[in-house]
């Protein structure tokens, strides 16, 4: 596929601009959102709207990092990390890219107005969450808390998709899913500290400094009580209390291997680890409400 004028929109482009190889961040996104719809539904969710929220959350996450990849164009190609992502590097122009955010949120609001108006009312603040995350990280000092915000608001519109309302147990997920956040992002900005630091660009990482094992530990000890709370309140079985003392273990094992210091591959490697966190949490979860 090419556009005539400037730089050719390519399907190689396309697939690096909406990270098609890499769906941990869209799996990071889903699993938040297939906690509540497990909870909310007794541990039957629907078919239908599970397909709705697994697609509506790939559509989302793209047009996350395709607004993310156009704010940051400039500060991309001063990071080792991102000077080759397909805006940075010229292998994509911006308006391209404006275009495709475009079509994505078409198609992402396409999806929501197949749920019911309550739903529908909370989506608009979904749109507003994923646009500011850019931003954030250029005046605040932890932007990673806005990411816990646009993650964790999929599950309370998968709550209200099912309950027909925003039940306390939804926002419980929505506070646990943030300081889950707070905890595997810090880790990822560890890659980033230097060349962040160099370019003005704020982040969790930065902001703690020698403190960010603490930091980590403790947003992800806070994301763990709340969890155990609402499975104590919503009366799940044993089975949910052991995927969190599992998670609970990891979670002190990353924060221990932090202290110690980590490379950028290592960095990577731990935050990739929260792909199955999230999905032993979703195991424990389905289980325990069956086996209540």
């Amino acid at each position: 596929m090419v556009v005539s004028g400037g730089p050719s929109l390519s399907w190689s482009a396309l697939a690096d601009l909406i990270r098609l190889r890499n769906q941990t961040g869209s799996l990071l996104l889903l699993f938040p959102t297939l906690w509540a719809l497990v909870l909310a539904s007794d541990g039957h969710p629907p078919l239908a709207l599970t397909a709705i929220f697994t697609v509506g959350v790939f559509i989302m996450r793209s047009a996350g990092v395709t607004i993310n990849d156009w704010w940051d164009r400039d500060l991309d190609r001063q990071v080792q990390r991102t000077r080759e992502r397909p805006i940075a590097s010229g292998r994509l122009q911006p308006h391209a890219a404006l275009g495709v955010f475009i079509v994505l949120i078409g198609m992402a609001a396409g999806l929501v107005l197949l749920l019911n108006p309550l739903t529908i009312a909370l989506a608009p603040t979904a749109l507003f969450l994923a646009v500011l995350y850019p931003l954030a990280k250029r005046v605040m000092p932890l932007p990673q808390a806005v990411l816990g915000l646009a993650f964790g608001w999929g599950a309370v519109m998968a709550w209200a998709a099912v309950r027909n309302e925003i039940g306390w147990p939804a926002l419980g997920l929505f506070a646990a899913t943030i300081c889950w956040a707070v905890g595997y992002d810090t880790i990822y900005a560890l890659q980033d500290v230097e060349d962040d630091r160099r370019i003005g660009v704020r982040s969790s990482a930065i902001f703690f400094g020698d403190r960010c094992w603490i930091a980590v530990g403790g947003a992800l000890l806070a994301m763990t009580v709340i969890l155990a709370l609402i499975g104590a309140a919503t009366h799940l079985g044993p089975s949910f209390y052991l995927s969190l003392l599992l998670a609970a273990g990891l979670f002190a094992a990353q924060a221990r291997r932090i202290r110690r210091g980590l490379s950028q591959a290592h960095a990577f490697a731990l935050f990739k680890q929260h792909v199955g966190i999230g999905a032993l949490i979703l195991a424990g979860i389905w289980s325990g409400v069956l086996l209540r």
